[in-house]
């Protein structure tokens, strides 16, 4: 919203916030430890609050009414630098795209995750776990992280591609996303990164990463024109789209914009989601319980079908717990693009604006006991009565993740069929460390001991 110059405002840097090294302002403490320098600002300061790293003035936003303007307001809050510095990887896909690109990409990728389109989908999802589980044995120890990435991964490729990635290009696809993600670590903890066309080791490795991945995208796209074939995929959905507007669609570049969107984003994220939610279950064996018995009641000895979503009641709310507790999305920053109020504060332009999933989905003024691991909490429409902006997995107002009901699906789908085969303890004395990088990951992954659970003909 533009400053109405007849309302009486308050500079925003005239509130008290923590003043950090007296160069770098709040830059260390936030590189350092994110998750924990947000949540303390917020209870020591409040809802709003100014800081500075470095010559970049910041304010970090735990208020929901404000939190709403910044997610609704596309034009006043623009992503982000940290955003637009992945464009090499995401191009103008829609998480860094801005304006008129960005709108135009939204209204042509929507169709492809109408829900009725996303259903087909389901029935991949559960084979592909079932195929992972045939490699599971009574006993194992796996890391859980490790497993649900490889997993997801396979699932996105086969939907997007409707093939089994070979060894090698899966390879160089899922090295393009790790480096990526190695790249943002290194690019958020730099108190003076290098820009990204220094020949830096780190800067080295990115681009010759995003070289074999756009090599690989661009070959599956030039075969798919040649040959004119329609699998169902959602490669074809894509090069199907019309513009409702001047009936034209998305040229080569703009589906490997799209399409690297679609792997960054739908694989790291749904992953890291599941093994946080195995890590919640195997610390309380009586929830896992109650989850086997919910899948048991629905499904019998059947597989997991979309239509039984529903019925899934207790899983739901499992994941639902999950993304509260370790929302793998667990910040959302834009910059200002002209000076603004929010609230009563006068907002310069060219300021970082941040909130927090992590803070706001921990405080107790919204969940009862907000440490505590409870899915039942979720029962009665909580995620309704909660005021906007405080439950945020998937963001909100216009930009809310287009693959929302895609990923819940994936979630449900593959938590059940798991549980519905084995269960999942955690290895004892084992550290586990959220680590915010691009998503809320563990940093030294999940290690657990496998029980495999006898089938109806075993019995």
């Amino acid at each position: 919203m533009k400053l109405d110059t007849n309302q009486s405002t308050e500079d925003i840097f005239s509130l008290p916030g923590p003043q950090g090294n007296f160069l770098l302002g709040s830059l260390i403490d936030f590189a350092r430890d994110p998750l924990f320098f947000m949540t303390q600002c917020v209870r020591e300061y409040g809802e709003i609050i100014p800081l500075h790293f470095g010559s970049r003035k910041v304010i970090l936003l735990a208020q929901p009414e404000y939190i709403q303007q910044m997610l609704k307001d596309r034009v006043t809050f623009t992503k982000s630098m940290a955003l637009k510095s992945m464009r090499a990887l995401l191009g103008q896909g829609l998480l860094t795209s801005e304006g008129e690109t960005w709108f135009r990409q939204r209204r042509l990728a929507q169709p492809v995750f109408h829900q009725k389109r996303i259903a087909d989908y389901g029935e991949l999802m559960v084979q592909n776990t079932q195929k992972m589980l045939k490699n599971w044995q009574d006993g194992d120890t796996k890391d859980i992280q490790a497993e649900m990435m490889r997993l997801t991964f396979n699932i996105i490729m086969k939907t997007l591609f409707n093939k089994d990635v070979l060894e090698d290009e899966a390879h160089d696809v899922a090295r393009a996303m790790q480096v990526s993600s190695e790249w943002m670590i290194t690019q958020r903890k730099s108190l003076i990164p290098f820009p990204e066309t220094f020949p830096t080791p780190s800067n080295l490795r990115y681009h010759n990463a995003i070289q074999k991945l756009d090599k690989y995208i661009y070959r599956i796209i030039d075969e798919r024109r040649a040959s004119g074939e329609d699998p169902g995929d959602l490669l074809s959905m894509m090069m199907q789209a019309r513009d409702e507007d001047d009936g034209s669609q998305m040229n080569n570049k703009q589906l490997r914009d799209e399409i690297a969107t679609l792997i960054f984003a739908g694989h790291e994220t749904s992953a890291n989601t599941l093994a946080w939610t195995w890590m919640l279950l195997s610390q309380h064996p009586n929830i896992q319980t109650k989850l086997r018995l919910e899948v048991e009641q629905v499904l019998g000895d059947r597989t997991a079908k979309f239509t039984d979503i529903p019925a899934l009641k207790y899983t739901t709310m499992v994941i639902k717990e999950a993304m509260r507790l370790y929302p793998v999305v667990w910040t959302i920053i834009a910059d200002t693009s002209r000076e603004c109020t929010i609230g009563n504060y006068h907002v310069p332009r060219d300021c970082t604006v941040i909130t927090s999933q992590w803070v706001m989905h921990r405080w107790e003024r919204y969940f009862e006991e907000p440490e505590s691991f409870k899915p039942e909490r979720w029962d009665g429409d909580l995620e309704k009565r909660l005021p906007q902006g405080v439950y945020t997995p998937f963001g909100g107002g216009p930009r809310t993740c287009i693959g929302k009901n895609f990923a819940l699906m994936e979630a449900v789908l593959l938590l059940a069929t798991i549980a519905q085969n084995f269960e999942i303890y955690l290895i004892p004395n084992q550290s586990i460390v959220p680590e915010p990088t691009i998503t809320l990951q563990p940093k030294n992954g999940i290690k657990v001991t496998l029980k495999k659970l006898p089938q109806p003909t075993e019995i």
